[in-house]
């Protein structure tokens, strides 16, 4: 039986209404949204307002037409980033963030164009939001952080970081791509400018599928031009949200998909799906913590944690363990640095060639995770 601890990169299985809604797609609407007055067209766009609407409601978010659609979760960071940020600026970001962070703000400073300060994480496990405060400067336009590492799964302090931003006339984007569907996220709550995340980890939709929030009062410069069904005899791009950021047919298929996704998040109840989280932390972190020789870095309170861990096993290559769970036992996780290398250099897991992650699922269970516990005992244990 194979047996799946990769949901940090995408989650698996996805939701029977998700794949249904999928297929239902390619086969009842051939259509681009916005692009025809017939049936199939018309319907289209109704879906694509209504995943708005359900995302709005989800998120606590304001102005659902805010809600822009992206390529994925790389592409809406890749906007907010490049977007709003101008020659001259500033910007604050984490030790703990992704590439699809730390790469956009490489290209902008080895361009000569912006100056980025990377704040570390305690040895607790945690980023400060003292620490965020001292790294600003009169200069600092963006402040962005992830809500949660998806090496550590470490929660970070993203209301006290908005507020610190905001006192510094900085704004705040908030890459949420490891935190929506796994913790509450709402954006009115957390004072939020700019939310970024993609719809098939946690929130358990298709692949190929992003989304970027944007409060509003927020510039943004589109990225991209092209045809959107609106305004077509201009030559310039629809000024009118969403149409100004989402250029070129939407990938319909996979925003329904989206849609039946957090329609399942919604009609299941958000409660019952952050215990259910809550519970596989406790039960991961019990079962890497009872293994000798093993570094589990982070938090050791499941209230700041994610079930996203990474452990370091003594004398172990990380990515050959990884293959060999694979290989004798059919389970799947994850070697190596897990694109945040700040994260594993702040770590000191580096040296080592990075981790072991383990990422149980919503649909993961309490047996599944003791067939795991046994399989490591058995690899790393036994003489």
């Amino acid at each position: 039986m194979t047996l799946y601890f990769d949901n940090a990169a995408t989650s698996f299985p996805k939701p029977d209404s998700v794949l249904d809604a999928v297929v239902h797609y390619h086969k009842h609407l051939p259509a681009s949204a916005g692009r025809g007055g017939y049936r199939e067209a018309v319907e289209a766009g109704r879906m694509l307002a209504s995943l708005r609407e359900s995302l709005a409601r989800y998120l606590n978010a304001p102005h659902p037409e805010r809600m822009i659609f992206t390529l994925n979760g790389t592409d809406a960071l890749n906007l907010a980033i490049k977007g709003t940020l101008r020659a001259g600026d500033h910007v604050v970001t984490t030790s703990y963030d992704h590439n699809s962070v730390l790469r956009p703000l490489h290209r902008l400073e080895s361009d000569g164009l912006v100056n980025v300060t990377h704040v570390a994480a305690r040895v607790d496990g945690l980023v400060h939001a003292d620490d965020v405060a001292a790294a600003m400067k009169s200069t600092t336009r963006l402040v962005v952080m992830t809500h949660a590492s998806n090496v550590t799964g470490a929660i970070l302090p993203a209301k006290e970081v908005a507020q610190i931003a905001h006192r510094g006339g900085a704004l705040f984007l908030l890459d949420a791509a490891q935190s929506v569907g796994r913790i509450p996220v709402d954006v009115t709550a957390l004072d939020v400018d700019l939310l970024a995340f993609p719809g098939h980890k946690a929130l358990m939709g298709p692949q190929g599928t992003g989304v970027l929030w944007i409060r509003d009062g927020v510039d943004v410069a589109p990225l991209r031009e092209g045809g959107t069904g609106s305004r077509s005899d201009q030559p310039i791009q629809p000024t009118d949200l969403p149409d100004r950021f989402e250029p070129g047919a939407h990938n319909g298929p996979g925003l329904a998909g989206l849609l039946a996704a957090v329609s399942w998040h919604l009609s299941m109840g958000p409660e019952v799906i952050f215990a259910r989280h809550r519970r596989l932390s406790e039960l991961l972190f019990g079962i890497l913590t009872s293994l000798p020789r093993v570094l589990v870095p982070g938090p050791a309170s499941m209230e700041q944690r994610i079930p996203i861990m990474s452990a370091q096993f003594a004398g172990v290559d990380s990515l050959i363990l990884a293959q060999e769970l694979d290989r004798q036992f059919e389970i799947k996780v994850r070697g190596g640095f897990h694109c945040a290398p700040l994260a594993h250099r702040n770590l000191e897991t580096s040296a080592a060639g990075g981790a072991v992650r383990f990422a149980p699922g919503y649909f993961t269970t309490d047996a599944d995770l003791e067939t795991l516990g046994l399989a490591l005992r058995t690899m790393t244990v036994s003489p």
